[in-house]
Formats: C-alpha cells, sequence, structure tokens
C-alpha cells in the first residue's frame, strides 16, 4: 500500500493494517443462545454491510438473517424467554432515544413496541415464568423520568406499572414480577436503597449513601428475603452484599479493599449470584458458587487472555465464552459443561488473525501529589523507543480503561505512534477515595494526573518530548481541550471527539431525563447554580488565546449529550482569534460514531492529521463512500 510523501524515512515498522480492518463492521459478534438451547443469535453486516441481527439452529449451517435496519445497524439484542422473539434496540440517528423492537424468528415480523415519539425506552426486567411479558422504563409522561409500564409480547399493550417519583434511577423486580426495589438520587448528590413488601404498599428507605458513596440494588433471590446490592458504605471499594429483607442484616458476599466489584455472574433460573470480577490491572474472578469453580478453572486453562460468559442456556448444560485479548480478535466458544469440551464458533474479526499488532502493558506511576495512578502502554511493533505518541484519554470521566484489543490503540501503534491510556483519578473501578479525589478537579488535578502521565513517558524514554498529541471523546475530548489551553506548551496537537468546550452550557443543556443525577454532576464538576464562575474557570472555551497547537474537532449533530453548540463555539471562537482548527460534523451521528463509513472518514482525517503535526505514517483517504461527515462546515454565530 503506498503511503504519502509526508511519512518518516523508512523504519522497521511493519506494513500498514488498513483503517477497513481496524474500525470496519465484525464479521461476526455478540452470539446469544435462545433459552432452550435451540437457536443460536448473533450479529453480522448484510449485503449493505448493515449489522443485522442473524440465526442459526444449533448444530446447522442455516443461517439467515432476522431483520432489515436500514442504516444505523443493530448493537444489541437479546432473547425472550419465549424462544420464539427477540428484542433490539434502535434509535434515530443517535438520539438515544432508544425504541425495543419485537422480531419473530419464523416470521421475520418486526413490531415496534415503544413507539412513542421522542420517548426513550429501556429494559427494566424479563423472567422466564413471565415470557410474554415484560417491564420497560420509558418517560412518555414526563421526560425527565422514567416509568415502569408492562408490555404484553403477544399483543403489544402498554399498560402503566409503577410511577417514578422523579428520582429513581433503577428499577428491580421480583420472581414474581413485581417491582419491589429502587435506587433513587438524593438532593446531596447520594443515593438511597428503597423497598416496598408488595406493589401496593408505600415505600421505605433501606440505606443512604451519601454524595461520595457508591451503591444500589441488584436483584431479588428466588424466595424474596434477600436483596443484593453493591455499596461501599463502610469500606473504600464496592462490594457484593447480600441484605436480609426481614432482618435488615447485611452479609458481605464478596469484597476487595481496593477495587469495585465488577462483572456479575448469576445462574439462569435460580436468582443466585455465582462470581463477581474485580478489574485490577486485568479482570480477576471470585467464585461464589462452588459448583462452577471447574468450569471457571477449564475456561481459564484453555486459552490465554481474558475471559467472560456471554450466554447461557436455561438448563445451564451449555455457555458461550468468549476470549479476550490485547493482540488479536475476541473469540467465542461453545462450552459444554459435562464434558469441559470447547467448540469454536467464530471471531469476530478473523483479520486481525497473525497481524503485527502490540501488545498492550499495564503501568503505573506515581502522581506529584503521591497518589498511585495505573494504566495502560502500547508500543509500535519493529521500531525503537523514543517515539511519537498520542496520549489517548477515556470518556466518562466516571469510566475506565481496561485491558485487551483496542482499535484505536492498535491504529496508532501501527502508524508508529506509542499509546498511553491513563486511569487518572475520578475513574471508575478502584474505590471511592480515587474516585472522590477526581471531585471539582476537572481540568486541574485530573488534567495533573495526565501531565505526569506525559513526564512518566518522557523520563522513561519511551516518548519524543516535542511530539505528543492528546485525544480522546467525550470527557477525553474536554481533556484535549484543556490540554491545548491549560498546558499550551505540552502537546503538538489535540483531537477531540465530542468533547464539552464549556461546562456552563454542557449543564445547561443535558438530556432531560439526567435530572436526577444531576446533583451528583453538581457535587462532582460544579454545581451550575450556584458557581457558574467556577465552571467557566474550567472551561476550554473561555482560555482559547492561549492556544498555540492546532485542534481537530469531530461532532455528531444528534448528540443529546454533548450537544453541537460545543464544538461549534470553540471552532468559531479560534478562527475568530486566528487559532488552527480543523472541524468535521457527522450528520446522522450522535455521542460517537455507529456506522462503519463515517467512523472509516474520521480516522482517515485523524491519521493524516496526526502525521502532518507528529509524523507517523497514514494510509491515503481514498474514497470512503457514503458517509456524512461535512468537514469544516459553516457554524453558526
Amino acid at each position: 500500500m503506498q503511503t504519502s510523501t509526508l511519512q518518516q524515512p523508512k523504519t522497521e515498522l511493519p506494513p500498514l493494517i488498513e483503517r477497513e480492518i481496524l474500525f470496519g463492521n465484525p464479521e461476526k459478534t455478540s452470539p446469544q443462545l435462545s433459552p432452550d438451547g435451540k437457536y443460536l443469535a448473533y450479529i453480522a453486516p448484510d449485503e449493505h454491510n448493515v449489522l443485522q441481527v442473524q440465526l442459526r439452529t444449533v448444530g446447522q449451517a442455516d443461517d439467515r438473517q432476522l431483520t432489515a435496519d436500514k442504516k444505523r445497524g443493530i448493537r444489541m439484542f437479546y432473547w425472550t424467554y419465549s424462544g420464539e422473539e427477540l428484542i433490539y434496540l434502535q434509535d434515530a440517528e443517535g438520539d438515544e432515544n432508544w425504541h425495543l423492537y419485537l422480531v419473530n424468528i419464523q416470521s421475520n415480523l418486526v413490531r415496534d413496541l415503544t413507539p412513542f415519539q421522542g420517548v426513550q425506552a429501556h429494559t427494566i426486567a424479563f423472567d422466564r415464568k413471565f415470557p410474554n411479558e415484560i417491564l420497560v422504563g420509558m418517560n412518555i409522561r414526563d421526560r425527565s423520568k422514567h416509568d415502569v409500564y408492562r408490555i404484553n409480547l403477544k399483543n403489544g399493550a402498554v399498560e402503566f406499572e409503577t410511577d417514578n417519583p422523579g428520582n429513581i434511577v433503577r428499577w428491580i423486580a421480583d420472581a414474581q414480577f413485581q417491582v419491589r426495589a429502587a435506587t433513587a438520587t438524593t438532593a446531596d448528590g447520594g443515593s438511597e436503597l428503597v423497598f416496598r413488601e408488595t406493589a401496593d404498599k408505600s415505600w421505605e428507605s433501606l440505606r443512604r449513601w451519601g454524595p461520595d458513596e457508591e451503591g444500589g440494588a441488584l436483584m431479588f433471590s428466588e424466595n424474596g428475603t434477600i436483596l443484593y446490592i453493591i455499596g461501599n458504605h463502610d469500606a473504600n471499594a464496592e462490594r457484593l452484599i447480600a441484605l436480609d429483607l426481614e432482618t435488615k442484616q447485611e452479609t458481605d458476599l464478596a469484597s476487595d479493599p481496593e477495587y469495585d466489584v465488577g462483572n456479575i455472574v448469576g445462574h439462569p433460573t435460580k436468582r443466585e449470584i455465582q462470581a463477581v470480577s474485580f478489574y485490577k490491572d486485568k479482570q480477576e474472578w471470585q467464585i461464589l458458587d462452588q459448583s462452577i469453580a471447574d468450569d471457571f478453572e477449564a475456561i481459564g486453562k484453555f486459552r490465554p487472555g481474558e475471559f467472560s460468559i456471554t450466554s447461557r442456556n436455561l438448563a445451564d448444560t451449555t455457555w458461550l465464552v468468549a476470549y479476550m485479548t490485547d493482540d488479536g480478535p475476541v473469540s467465542y466458544y461453545v462450552f459444554d459443561r459435562a464434558s469441559k469440551t470447547f467448540t469454536f464458533l467464530f471471531s469476530n474479526k478473523p483479520k486481525l488473525e497473525g497481524l503485527p499488532l502490540s501488545s498492550m502493558e499495564p503501568i503505573s506511576y506515581t502522581a506529584r501529589d503521591g497518589l498511585t495512578i495505573h494504566g495502560y502502554l502500547t508500543k509500535p511493533v519493529g521500531v525503537a523507543t523514543p517515539v511519537p505518541t498520542v496520549l489517548l484519554v477515556h470518556g466518562g470521566p466516571w469510566a475506565r480503561d481496561t485491558w485487551g484489543y483496542n482499535p484505536q490503540a492498535q491504529w496508532l501503534a501501527n502508524r508508529g505512534y506509542a499509546v498511553l491510556q491513563i486511569n487518572f483519578r475520578g475513574s471508575t473501578g478502584y474505590g471511592k477515595a480515587f474516585l472522590n479525589a477526581g471531585n471539582r478537579e476537572w481540568a486541574a488535578k485530573m488534567h495533573d494526573d495526565l501531565l505526569d502521565g506525559v513526564n512518566w513517558l518522557v523520563e522513561t524514554g519511551i516518548s519524543q518530548p516535542d511530539k505528543i498529541a492528546i485525544m480522546g471523546g467525550s470527557y477525553g475530548g474536554y481533556a484535549a481541550l484543556v490540554g491545548l489551553t491549560f498546558s499550551p506548551d505540552v502537546f503538538a496537537c489535540a483531537v477531540d471527539i465530542v468533547g464539552p468546550s464549556n461546562l456552563i452550557t454542557l449543564l445547561q443543556s443535558i438530556p432531560p431525563y439526567w435530572e436526577p443525577i444531576k446533583a451528583s454532576m453538581y457535587h462532582r464538576v460544579g454545581n451550575l447554580e450556584t458557581e457558574p464562575e467556577f465552571l467557566k474557570s474550567i472551561s476550554p472555551l473561555f482560555f482559547v488565546d492561549r492556544i498555540q497547537k492546532p485542534l481537530l474537532i469531530a461532532q455528531g449533530a444528534n448528540d443529546p449529550r454533548v450537544k453541537e453548540a460545543e464544538s461549534e463555539q470553540i471552532v468559531n471562537a479560534m478562527k475568530q482569534a486566528g487559532k488552527p482548527v480543523e472541524y468535521v460534523l457527522y450528520t446522522d451521528e450522535g455521542h460517537g460514531f455507529a456506522r462503519p463509513e463515517n467512523r472509516l472518514h474520521f480516522y482517515a482525517i485523524a491519521e493524516e492529521f496526526l502525521a502532518k503535526y507528529l509524523g507517523g505514517r497514514f494510509e491515503p483517504a481514498g474514497n470512503i463512500a457514503n458517509h456524512s461527515g461535512v468537514v469544516n462546515p459553516q457554524t453558526t454565530n
């Protein structure tokens, strides 16, 4: 493949990996067994390269397409307990007003279960003993809150079930399919566990968590006497707890002093929690039910990397297992519990097999105030350090990076860059002390952690100090803007994907259904109503005059979280100040780019931008059909 004359003199880097392989659609992914184990459904592109739900009879090669989504592709689906129908989620061009669609696997007939304009639907519960019903949260009556509705899957009837007083963010149904517990937010930014004996009784408070604590309800036991919850009260990290609803006694089931409970594996029919994970540098499992200990041991030994149990039949004889590694595709296997044997199903991107991909190395360093910061380093194959580097900042910010295959990291490493991903303070998973260390530290200590990571890169000889870029999406996009405004001498350039530029307008324009979590955001970021000047002081928009280095911004026009105006206002300010900015707007996307055509278009622009200012390689853009990107659109003042 020919590359531009902008590339550096010949190095030992391996051949360019095509963007299509890295950012195109998977060939097959997300397999799910039907409850009776007769069928396997999965997601794969159709003849127009749009992701659809596909179906095969287990043991046969009769694969066929079930759905006919026209444009965005289907990314989330699950079986109903009838075994004859699937439900998938879809929104309109990234607006996140999800609808639930029911598709019959015999007739391929698709029905919109939630055909309400401007309404967001999400699944609350479905139960094997009530195979023709589903409990759904919808903000029909008030866009700021999701009430509970019961939908009949046979005739589509929608019945109002439970009123949301306005602060419920999670509903929990019992084994009788009645909503009897919930997690509510409180006015101080904390949360509360509420419970009722029966659906006609009033709610009572079982426990409160303050604004610097985390907690909530998970599920009821089969007999309804135990409520499983997660909480970090009286501890640093979130624990799995069994709450006896009669005695109100709590019993710790799984905990770690430093790391929060991660993934939870429950029995398919017994309402028992069998295993939990704690994500440290990598994922570690704790087994609670010894009946699956041999299974987990066999799965752990079969292949290197991390694994997850993605699906189980109701008889619990067959599991689907996904294996993740840092330098290859996700591989799916059918695991027979009786014989402890594995049958390869498929990998999501077989074209990654055998490519010269980089390994991802867990790292840590000490921040300037003594806090230990963890992260992941991906270095290019075949070249010696120091090399140009991209600091790739995760979104959230209440999230974290994890080990494993990351298409952005592999793309950048293949182009010749080292990639550092940092779980700065405020990232989740490391306990509440670490999370709370990020409170009110946007553009302050959270950014210092990134700068300390840059210093670590230079001191260890990994990076060329004058060739380090900062890039990220959402909060990571904000961090990129902060990088250019609050530390204008550090980075050679920045890439902002759907990042906010002004925290005042960000908080003024949050989706209405974020109203219940607004107090928590005010506590952790800053209070819009009482301290706008503080928010202004940590908003990059007001410091455009400091910018010295080039910026690339990408935005989805329909983003409900970070509105288009967040990008427009800083683009306008930079243009007026004569600062170097490039802007691309995707007219049919929201908070991130779901359509592969748009991803390919954006990453083509981004790698040429990075090559210009860092000196790495890039694959020429070529002709990318059907993308919606508008480069440097006319913005409104």
